[in-house]
């Protein structure tokens, strides 16, 4: 079977009818090399400069690099480069070395750890955390753990892809995004089908970037007897009055059962952390294998300490980044471009056709814009668009930048809907 690289994504190469594993290799180098080809692999991208609102670039083919307005970067406030947490960094270091040594329950388990699962639960109002290497990991190991074949996840049909990982040892049930209705009648369906039942939503979504109502979900997810869990992500340090989250938008810290979320991106680090009621994560601790089997967190970890601090002791750079999203916004709406109901820091222009996407990405590129082509299956294959994360470092004067390059290419495109 030959795949029409046209209008083709990488999902269509996961499992190739007829063909074994070295043919379906070939076949997506194949594809791989058709985009290189056409321009349009603006994928793995070599960055030779600290994360940034500008970074400097080597495209395919150059040998030298390109300063490109970055927009890629998860690094909603920059605090990846914030000197305050640079020298909690160095100084973690400088006392505890390089790595932890050892799973957490083998003698991986430092003060540090220990440090960051009691901030990480304050700040949410919660009384445990747990940690984990990844925020990927965080969704994937919990739900795996917690639940089996006996029962039952529901699931936005568009959450981020490490739950539907953490889905794959369970029942599952999907609804139509933030449709409460279709919600309703899931959970209606499900009463007394199931041992257990788990809502699971995103605060933030990532290619939208629009938000849960989450009151109102936790509200319907508790009234048939289910358990509602949040990953914000895209929320910690971002969204709500001192950057909880979308869960402090409705004050709604006691009605979730379960939140997770990721260091690696407005806290500028890397790791995620689940937070629930005590039993729950003394469980988790001691059966959630992706945590009980993995190397704990190095040191560097005194640099996610300092970055919460520093949420709410330097509240100016949420105020920066807010101003950023709205220049940026009131100027693509303005412009005529479709970027659907934002409510954070991702702003997407959807564009709704593969490779008009990604001639948009080169075209962006080449004016020195580094925006992500976002295809199917992040997004259905009518929805690609270009996602953009503005980040508070970022200034007018390169926001404008992006704006006049997108101008200039709808004029060859024709993407703007107007």
């Amino acid at each position: 079977m030959k795949i029409n690289f046209e209008n083709a994504s990488f999902k269509d190469f996961e499992n190739i009818p007829g063909q074994a594993l070295y043919e379906t290799a070939n076949e997506f180098h194949e594809y791989l090399n058709f985009l290189r080809d056409n321009g349009h692999l603006n994928y793995r991208i070599e960055s030779l400069s600290p994360v940034g609102p500008e970074m400097d670039l080597l495209l395919p083919g150059d040998r030298h690099p390109t300063r490109s307005v970055c927009l890629v970067s998860n690094d909603y406030l920059g605090f990846s480069q914030h000197p305050k947490i640079k020298e909690a960094v160095i100084k973690g270091i400088s006392q505890f070395g390089t790595g932890s040594g050892a799973s957490p329950a083998i003698g991986g388990h430092f003060v540090y750890h220990k440090m960051l699962e009691d901030k990480i639960a304050r700040f949410y109002r919660k009384k445990e955390a747990i940690l984990y290497t990844t925020g990927y990991t965080a969704n994937s190991a919990t739900l795996q753990c917690l639940l089996h074949k006996e029962d039952l996840i529901i699931l936005d049909m568009s959450v981020h892809a490490s739950v539907y990982e953490g889905a794959l040892t369970t029942n599952v049930k999907t609804f139509l995004h933030n449709n409460l209705e279709m919600l309703e009648q899931v959970l209606k369906n499900a009463q007394d089908k199931y041992r257990t039942k788990m809502v699971v939503i995103d605060g933030v979504y990532s290619q939208d970037g629009d938000v849960a109502p989450v009151s109102k979900i936790a509200e319907l997810t508790h009234r048939y007897g289910a358990y509602l869990a949040v990953d914000d992500a895209h929320g910690i340090g971002v969204v709500g009055k001192t950057g909880r989250g979308v869960i402090e938008l409705d004050d709604a810290f006691d009605q979730v059962d379960i939140i997770t979320g990721t260091f690696s991106k407005a806290l500028g680090n890397i790791g995620g952390y689940v937070l629930a009621e005590p039993d729950i994560i003394e469980y988790l601790k001691y059966q959630s294998k992706q945590h009980l089997f993995s190397t704990t967190a190095t040191p560097a970890i005194f640099g996610i300490l300092r970055a919460i601090e520093l949420v709410d002791e330097e509240p100016e750079w949420r105020s920066k980044l807010w101003a950023n999203i709205n220049y940026l916004k009131a100027g693509l709406i303005k412009a005529g471009f479709d970027i659907g109901t934002t409510a954070s820091a991702v702003i997407p222009v959807k564009v709704g056709d593969i490779p008009k996407t990604l001639e948009a990405g080169r075209l962006l590129l080449k004016a020195g814009i580094y925006t992500n082509p976002i295809m199917y299956p992040a997004v259905s294959k009518k929805n690609a668009r270009i996602r953009m994360n503005v980040m508070a470092t970022h200034t007018f004067e390169q926001l404008g930048k992006v704006l006049e390059a997108f101008i200039d290419i709808d004029k060859k495109l024709m993407i703007a809907s107007r």
